[in-house]
């Protein structure tokens, strides 16, 4: 097992969807409610959030964006006033490449997770973000995982490690 640091610096969860269902129309106005706490139930999803039993062995029950690299998009199109939040993804985290957790396990503050794929960008990020978002997310939009266990995700905790299993092609869970 590889111990990594990780710090979760934001969560969030939305009671309704915004872009799914909503293609070829305005998107939905629900709003990232931003949380101290989320709780993770396994199998199903985030408890209060839209994606909660949203599909049978759905692999986004959770999902993770990284603070740089939204700091970099910020950057990239000189964005001021944005919000991690614009970016729809649950736990916004410091200090991993979410890319090397796709087809591993994983453990968060006690948490079992399976990274299943790339939270790919769509074509709404250019509106949330600016122009061109979509293109500069590529590979990098964040990550999308089925939750093993139960528990509860703190932010701004203090650094944390997780452990990350060395073998891959577990995203069959």
């Amino acid at each position: 097992m590889l111990l990594q640091p990780v710090e979760i610096c934001h969560l969030y969860i939305s009671p309704g969807h915004n872009f799914v269902g909503h293609h070829g129309r305005e998107p939905g106005t629900h709003r990232m409610i931003e949380v101290p706490v989320i709780e993770c139930v396994a199998g199903r999803g985030i408890r209060d959030d839209r994606y909660f039993d949203f599909k049978n062995d759905y692999k986004g029950q959770i999902t993770f964006f990284s603070l740089e690299i939204f700091e970099e998009l910020c950057g990239a199109f000189e964005l001021h006033d944005c919000a991690p939040a614009a970016a729809r993804r649950n736990v916004i985290t410091r200090g991993v490449d979410l890319n090397e957790l796709i087809g591993r396990e994983f453990e968060v503050q006690g948490v079992s997770l399976c990274g299943t794929q790339e939270c790919a960008p769509c074509y709404w990020m250019n509106g949330a973000f600016a122009p061109g978002a979509k293109e500069f997310l590529k590979g990098r939009g964040g990550l999308r995982a089925k939750i093993l266990s139960d528990g509860g995700l703190r932010s701004n905790s203090p650094v944390i490690a997780s452990e990350v299993e060395g073998s891959r092609g577990t995203t069959s869970r």
